[in-house]
C-alpha cells in the first residue's frame, strides 16, 4: 500500500513529528499528502474538501490511532473511497461532459449579417411587387398584414361570401408569386 502513496515519508520523520508537537504536525502532514494525492487523481478543486472530509472521519472513527504509520494507510484508503464516490456522483450529474459557461459565446437575438441582408432584399422585392398588383390585391394584403381574419376582410371589402375572399387571396398570392419569379426566396 505504501507504493500507492505519492510521497514516501522517511522512517525517522514520524518519530520526530510525534515528539515535537504531536497532533497538529501529524494532521498537517497527513493533510498535505492527501491533498497532493487527490489532486493527482483528477479531483482538482475538490482535493482540499476531500482531505478535510477524510480528516473528519479519522477524528471521529480512528481517534485511537496516533502514529503516522498507522494513520497513513487508513487515510489513503478512505480517500480512495471518497474519490470513487466523487467520480460516481460526477458521472450521475453529467459533470464530465459539461462545458464551462465562460467558454460559450453569448447568443444574440439578432440574425447574422447574411441572413439580415437576405431578409432585407426579400422584403424590398415583396414591396416592389405588391405595388404592381391590382388595388383589390393590395387592399387584401393590407388587411391580412394588419392581422384581420377572413371574416373581417369579407365585411371590409364588401364580398358576399367568405369563399370569395378565399378565392381572391389564392389568386393574389399566385400573382405575387409569379411576379417574384416563381420563388419566395431570392
Amino acid at each position: 500500500m505504501a507504493s500507492d502513496l505519492p510521497i514516501n515519508l522517511p522512517a525517522a520523520a514520524p518519530a520526530r513529528a510525534e515528539s515535537s508537537n504531536a497532533p497538529e504536525s501529524l494532521l498537517s502532514t497527513l493533510r498535505e499528502r492527501m491533498v497532493a494525492f487527490a489532486a493527482s487523481r483528477y479531483a482538482g478543486a475538490q482535493s482540499e474538501d476531500l482531505a478535510q472530509e477524510v480528516l473528519v472521519v479519522i477524528h471521529q472513527k480512528y481517534a485511537h490511532l496516533s502514529r503516522v504509520e498507522d494513520l497513513l494507510p487508513v487515510c489513503f484508503q478512505i480517500l480512495r473511497f471518497k474519490l470513487v464516490a466523487l467520480q460516481r456522483k460526477q458521472g450521475r450529474r453529467g459533470e464530465y461532459s459539461q462545458v464551462d459557461l465562460e467558454d460559450l459565446p453569448l447568443a444574440g437575438d439578432a440574425p447574422d449579417p447574411e441572413t439580415a441582408y437576405a431578409r432585407k432584399q426579400l422584403l424590398t422585392r415583396l414591396a416592389e411587387n405588391l405595388r404592381k398588383l391590382g388595388p383589390r390585391c393590395q387592399e387584401l394584403f393590407k388587411h391580412k398584414l394588419q392581422g384581420r381574419s377572413f371574416a373581417e376582410i369579407r365585411e371590409l371589402m364588401g364580398a358576399e361570401a367568405l369563399n370569395t375572399v378565399y378565392t381572391w387571396d389564392h389568386r393574389c398570392r399566385k400573382q405575387l408569386l409569379e411576379r417574384m419569379g416563381g420563388r419566395w426566396e431570392g
